[in-house]
């Protein structure tokens, strides 16, 4: 028995070593530890229970993937809950992902983005806790936290425990962009809050279980495993790209800005080596700059635009704003010759607001629409104040 205890003993210093990856980039300070990292913080409370999972590919430790580490560690894992991209984050936005099996462990793989992105009360029986892993990059469109959402409401329909362990908000040092107006609800915008919300997926956990969010006004047993030696400050380069077309620290930096350009017919790149890097159209009018989309698998199978010349810019050879800007959607805008088909239905969705393109189209600079933000921004800081994990 004391040989066990001291084998688990030294498995946990082992992990503990693996969660420190050193992904800080901010210089002489304390390497981060994510949640996953620090088992002997998430294992008392999942001792005896039936777990699990809400996780994909970025749901590491070190070099591990938390699934493996959890079954060495003689936790009863008993299922799978796979989001957009699917369980190994292979599939292409917006691909239905189906059920499978797990070839690795054998367990079953149930999809939330398929015909449900909710779980059923049968997908939700022979457990009593789920654990949320996945890396998110700090965006309000971007779907893992939607998928969070609907997670923490079947566990507090159905009495099950959610654990969320925490992992840094690369994007987490800015607060900005229009709050989300809820008449404008969907799976890419579920929540009041702006663009960019500068909360990790814990302390957004805790703002939607404390602000009544889920349905019916319920709230789910919820922990949150914070990460350690983390401020929303600090710049962090993920380890794992999070989502098959996120595949660098520059693509995350720039996808806040860029992503309103799939609510048009601008492309984002997507069909290339460098998606979320360049925007283009099939028009020299849009800048010197070419990329031709083709097919992808895995990252983009049928890409806008795919097997024409797009003309536009290339923001590899130029230094990334941070934060959120609405520069080049003002510019492709003013440039394109077909102003009054140039955004979408998807666009208002995305944005989280009607106005903004409103405001675009009767010429209003970046300043003034920026100023037409700030007191919504102001009443979501201070909502944001009472639930942050973290300093800034």
């Amino acid at each position: 028995m004391k040989y066990g205890i001291l084998i688990i003993s030294f498995f946990l210093i082992v992990v503990s070593c693996q969660g420190r990856t050193g992904q800080n980039t901010g210089g002489s300070s304390p390497e981060i530890a994510t949640g996953a990292s620090q088992a002997n913080e998430y294992l008392p409370l999942i001792k005896n229970l039936k777990v699990g999972l809400l996780v994909n590919q970025t749901s590491r430790i070190g070099d591990r993937h938390l699934i493996d580490t959890l079954l060495a560690l003689g936790v009863e894992v008993k299922k799978i809950f796979a989001p957009e991209h699917g369980f190994r984050g292979d599939k292409e936005a917006g691909a239905a992902i189906a059920h499978d099996v797990d070839a690795k462990t054998g367990l079953p793989v149930i999809s939330l983005y398929g015909q449900s992105k909710k779980p059923s009360p049968a997908q939700m029986e022979g457990i009593d806790a789920v654990i949320f892993d996945i890396q998110d990059v700090g965006a309000r469109f971007y779907t893992y936290i939607s998928a969070m959402h609907y997670m923490m409401e079947a566990c507090a329909e159905n009495n099950k425990r959610f654990i969320v362990l925490d992992r840094p908000n690369p994007n987490g040092m800015y607060i900005d962009g229009p709050v989300l107006d809820l008449s404008l609800k969907s799976y890419v915008g579920m929540h009041p809050i702006p663009i960019l919300h500068g909360m990790t997926v814990g302390e957004l956990a805790q703002m939607i279980n404390g602000e009544g969010w889920l349905e019916g006004n319920r709230r789910c047993e919820l922990t949150v495993i914070p990460v350690k030696n983390y401020r929303h400050s600090m710049p962090y380069s993920l380890p794992v790209k999070p989502s098959p077309n996120l595949p660098n620290d520059l693509s995350i930096r720039l996808y806040p800005s860029l992503c309103l350009f799939e609510g048009t017919p601008i492309s984002v790149a997507r069909g290339t080596t460098f998606p979320f890097q360049a925007i283009g159209y099939p028009d020299p009018r849009f800048g010197e700059f070419q990329f031709t989309p083709k097919s992808i698998e895995g990252m983009a199978l049928n890409p806008p635009h795919e097997g024409k010349t797009c003309y536009g810019v290339d923001f590899r050879n130029q230094e990334a704003p941070g934060g959120l800007t609405l520069r080049h959607l003002i510019e492709f805008y003013n440039l394109s010759g077909f102003k009054d088909t140039f955004f979408n239905s998807f666009f208002d969705k995305l944005a989280g607001t009607a106005t903004l393109k409103e405001r675009i189209r009767q010429g209003w600079t970046e300043e003034a629409i920026r100023e037409e933000w700030q007191d919504a921004l102001a009443g979501f800081k201070r909502m944001r104040a009472r639930y942050l994990l973290y300093e800034d």
